[in-house]
């Protein structure tokens, strides 16, 4: 009546690029630096510097970001761009205002979006993200002290 299940071999996954926002940098905030790794991050304040991520970008309807080369997954703007997009796939909603040229698979906007910039469409897009484990995280090798031993 009941079968046994087989045990499947495990293999390592590479994260999935997620398409939920897991952090926010809320209104009135303002950041300068670099935004790197894998989730979905959420923008309502102002932030410069670079962004690198491997999943969901979204720049609310008060969000202003100056970044010289975004890249993410997904990135949606309702907010202010200011700099060039590389996505899979990016959509400008009717608030948005980009500044910047954009490389991506899929594009969308809404009526009333704005974009000063050149678009290029190609089949593929790689990102050019690669995810590294925090110095901490790094395993390092035990060092025995022979004299204790």
């Amino acid at each position: 009546m009941f079968r046994k299940r087989e045990a499947r071999p495990s293999t390592p996954l590479q994260p999935a690029p997620t398409e939920r926002v897991t952090s926010v940098l809320g209104p009135g905030i303002i950041w300068k630096g670099n935004l790197s790794g894998s989730g979905g991050v959420r923008i309502e304040g102002a932030f410069e510097g670079e962004i690198a991520l491997r999943g969901l970008l979204v720049i609310g309807a008060s969000g202003r970001v100056t970044c010289p080369h975004l890249r993410a997954n997904v990135v949606i703007v309702a907010g202010a761009v200011r700099g060039d997009i590389t996505a899979e796939k990016v959509e400008i909603r009717s608030t948005g205002r980009v500044w910047g040229d954009v490389v991506t698979a899929a594009f969308s906007t809404e009526e009333g979006a704005f974009l000063r910039g050149q678009i290029r469409m190609e089949d593929e897009v790689d990102i050019g993200v690669i995810l590294t484990q925090p110095e901490e995280a790094v395993p390092r090798p035990e060092v025995v002290d022979e004299a204790t031993t």
